[in-house]
Order: C-alpha cells, then structure tokens, then sequence
C-alpha cells in the first residue's frame, strides 16, 4: 500500500500540512477532490490547507511567478480544493519549514514567491517570532477587486441576513472584506454573516471576511471567515488587513496587535502601508497518509 508523508504545522491554531519533498501527493494539476480528502478531519488529516512546494527556479510554476528574486515558491491550497493568493501564516510555516530542512539559516533574510506577490522573511526564533513582509495593502476597488465604480473601498454598507454592516475591503495580495462592529465580534457573528459576505456578488473573486472592533490605540480584536476554509482560529493576511484598515480610519496607530481566538499577530506598518507581520509557529507531527 502506497503511503505520502506530510508535516502538520500551526500558527496560532492555523493548521497546513505540508507534503514532504519526494513525497507530494498533489500534482500541479490540483485534484480538489484529493485536497479535500486529506484536509477533512474524520477521512483524512485534518488541515485548514495543504502548503506545496518548495519550487525551485527552473521549475515552470516559479518561472510564472515572475518573482526572480525569491528563494523557491510554494503553492497554498485551501481545504475546499481552492487556491489562495498569500497566507500570512501559511508563509511563516513554510519559512520554518525550510528552516527545518536547512534550507535557510537563523535571522538570514530570503524571498518565498507566492501568487499574492513575494515576500520577505527572516528567522527570528523558530518557535516563537517569524518575520513576513506582507507588502504593500491597497484600499482600492480595481485591484481588490471590488465591484462598481472605481473607489478606496472604506466605510460602505451591505445589507446582509437583514442586517447593515458597515466595511472597509482591502488586499494584500488576496481581497478581504473588513466589517466595523461597535461590539466584540463572537464565532457565531462569523459564521451568520461570514458565508454571504465571501460569496456576495460585489466580490467577483469572493473575498476573505473579518469582524473587526478596536479595543485601543494599539489593539483589535476580530473574528475571521476566511475564502474557501470558513470559520477560522488566525489569519496573517486577514490580521494585516485588519490592522491596516484600523490604521487607515484612524482608529489605531501602528503597530498593532491583533487579538485573534487562536492568538495574538503583531502588524508594523509604514506611511505607504507595507505590512510587516511577526508571529509564531509550531511543529505539530509528522505522518504517513494511505
């Protein structure tokens, strides 16, 4: 019987698994149904995604990327067979990964290529502080994207499950959907609202969903829903989007923790809104799939 061996890492609750190298059991072409499989928790692994790679340069996927500059590429796979852009903890743990194997050296900086754009890590501590440059955030409706006239996308309002919210988009490389609540945001707002806000039609490509309340000048607590995994613990890329429309509306000043149920990112940000996120990973185990 033919095994595939994985290794399952988290960052604050947010689970990949990584496919072994020699042992991948995902092809280029993305079989959705074997994706879901292994991401199910009662027939398969359980993951919140599959992180594939490292391409090498010479490989035809890191050539597309365009990103010449980056160490490898990884693909991100989310649990419904879907391909993400970036994933701000999905980064830290393929960065770690590669650190695992040797491939990158303690505080050394190097490129990881993703289809959200390149970005810049550094090994501060394997357990407890990776560093991801997350790269600029824009507000803007054309490069979100975001449907209707061309626009920042800040402070509109839909009507969702008889309810107006109030949301700001953004992306980092992959569309968030921001919702402003003057209360703390639970898991079963997330879920109410989250899958019709993903699928709402002024998203063309879906759109991740945060709920959002800025507790201080320095702190946000939120609740996620992301894009093809649903109701999730942590998100690097939803915490930078977070942080970054906080920001914006002057409703905090960087840096800016953000409180999530699986834990806490902290997101620096500079006057042109390039995001720097640190945060942890761990190493959860190592396992033969059938």
């Amino acid at each position: 019987m033919n095994a595939t061996y994985f290794r399952k890492y988290h960052g604050l609750g947010n689970d990949y698994l990584i496919p072994l190298e020699g042992q991948a059991a995902i092809p280029d072409a993305v079989d959705e149904e074997s994706v879901r499989k292994i991401c199910d928790p009662h027939y398969g692994l359980g993951s919140d995604g599959i992180l594939y790679g490292p391409y090498m340069p010479g490989n035809p996927f890191f050539k597309k990327l365009g990103q010449p500059e980056a160490l490898c590429a990884f693909r991100i796979l989310n649990p419904d067979g879907s391909e993400a852009e970036k994933s701000g903890n999905g980064v830290r743990i393929f960065a770690r990964y590669l650190y695992d194997c040797g491939m990158v050296a303690l505080e050394t900086p190097f490129v990881l290529a993703t289809l959200g754009g390149p970005v810049r890590c550094r090994i501060l501590d394997p357990e407890n502080a990776i560093e991801a440059e997350m790269g600029p955030v824009s507000f803007d409706s054309a490069v979100i994207p975001v449907n209707g006239p061309a626009r920042q996308v800040l402070r509109e309002f839909l009507e969702i499950d008889g309810e107006r919210v109030e949301f700001c988009a953004a992306t980092v490389g992959n569309p968030h959907c921001v919702v402003l609540r003057e209360e703390l945001p639970t898991k079963e707002l997330a879920m109410r609202l989250g899958p019709a806000l993903e699928a709402h039609p002024l998203f063309p490509k879906r759109t991740n969903v945060q709920f959002l309340k800025a507790l201080d000048e320095h702190t946000v607590r939120v609740e996620i829903y992301e894009r093809g995994a649903g109701y999730t613990l942590a998100s690097g890329t939803s915490a930078t989007a977070c942080a970054s429309v906080a920001v914006r509306l002057g409703l905090c000043q960087s840096p800016v923790t953000v409180v999530m149920p699986g834990g806490n990112l902290r997101i620096s940000l500079d006057d042109a809104f390039r995001a720097t996120l640190v945060g942890p990973v761990e190493r959860v185990y190592d396992a033969q799939l059938y």
